[in-house]
């Protein structure tokens, strides 16, 4: 499988500006530029997309952890948030909101561990990846 993305940019980095197209044009030339991604400018930037792209890996990983070990998720809500520090980005924290019947709390915590470490966008990434959950039964 490969999938693909383009960026455009114009100008400088400070005063030009770009856009985005992904092969499935769910993103079609969306703009981004420095003010999308340094201040709350109109737009994307990749630190989103990233953190968008990890949480929903994440979840999609762990619900195939949880199918093959029996169970079924009501709802997984997961939240991400990149940290850019320094030109590098260097955390990638998600929050797991997670509704899954008779599962325990011990299967769970296993299933989630693995996702962390397994999911591809996890293995991708040269950062601290971190996982804290709230499970309701």
């Amino acid at each position: 499988m490969k999938r693909k993305a383009t960026a455009v940019w114009n100008g400088t980095g400070k005063e030009g500006k770009g856009h985005l197209t992904t092969q499935s044009t769910i993103l079609n030339q969306t703009q981004y530029s420095f003010g999308s991604r340094f201040d709350e400018g109109i737009g994307t930037n990749p630190e989103e997309l990233i953190a968008a792209a990890h949480a929903g890996c994440f979840s999609m990983k762990l619900a195939f952890n949880l199918q093959a070990a029996g169970f079924s998720a009501e709802e997984l809500k997961t939240n991400c948030v990149v940290v850019l520090e320094e030109g590098s980005i260097t955390q990638s924290n998600l929050e797991l909101t997670a509704t899954v019947p008779n599962v325990t709390e011990e299967q769970f915590a296993e299933l989630v561990k693995d996702a962390e470490l397994n999911c591809p966008v996890s293995k991708v990434l040269n950062a601290t990846v971190s996982v804290s959950y709230t499970l309701q039964n």
